[in-house]
């Protein structure tokens, strides 16, 4: 096979620093059972829902109160400054690097939070990772307090009262890892402690 098209298949396939490892004829390819993650035949029902597989929980702390910037053509702009915090889960676990991130939130006409999120996690083993995600955030107007109250005590059982909902995407150059770059997640977010406490599913 010829090299240049070698290592566009292992390069789509999440091969760590392809180009230079093909030349060396040293290339690794990405362990798809490294993160639990690799298809299976068993059980396998293409009409089914996806399934979710529990990846961590992140409680990440912000720098409180967050920027606000006045309605502008696309809606209010709330910036929310990442300070740190931690995440842990029978896939990974370390650190939110602080302040490597924020959360760009914009207000919609109609209250709808849109959710744009960046920040960096680093692993115990001290792999850097990339996160970045789209989501939503809203709630009845009843509700709306309780659910921006970011410094609330933890309150899982009331988190029913609003909509936070994330899809994060993985970046990292760590082949320990890298299996993060080929999946699709999902978040189920609550608020409170100082700031958003997310828990990822990957999507198998």
């Amino acid at each position: 096979m010829p090299d240049e098209i070698r290592r566009s298949m292992l390069a789509g396939a999440g091969l760590y620093a392809a180009s230079t490892l093909v030349e060396r004829g040293n290339a690794r390819t990405v362990d798809p059972s490294a993160g639990g993650l690799a298809p299976k035949a068993d059980g396998w029902d293409a009409n089914s829902p996806p399934e979710l597989e529990f990846l961590f929980e992140a409680r990440v702390q912000l720098h409180l109160p967050p920027m606000h910037i006045s309605p502008t053509s696309e809606g209010q702009r709330v910036i929310f400054l990442v300070k740190g915090g931690t995440f842990e889960g029978p896939h990974l676990r370390g650190r939110v690097v602080p302040d490597a991130g924020a959360d760009w939130v914009r207000i919609r006409p109609d209250g709808t939070g849109v959710l744009d999120v960046r920040f960096v996690l680093e692993t115990h083993d001290k792999a850097m990772l990339y996160v970045h995600w789209q989501g939503r955030f809203w709630s009845s107007e009843e509700n709306a307090e309780y659910a921006l109250d970011l410094e609330k005590p933890d309150d899982p059982t009331g988190a029913w009262r609003y909509y936070f909902r994330a899809a994060p995407l993985f970046e990292t150059g760590d082949p320990r890892y890298a299996w993060l770059n080929n999946i699709i997640s999902v978040t189920k977010s609550r608020t409170g402690d100082g700031g958003p406490i997310h828990r990822v599913f990957a999507v198998k």
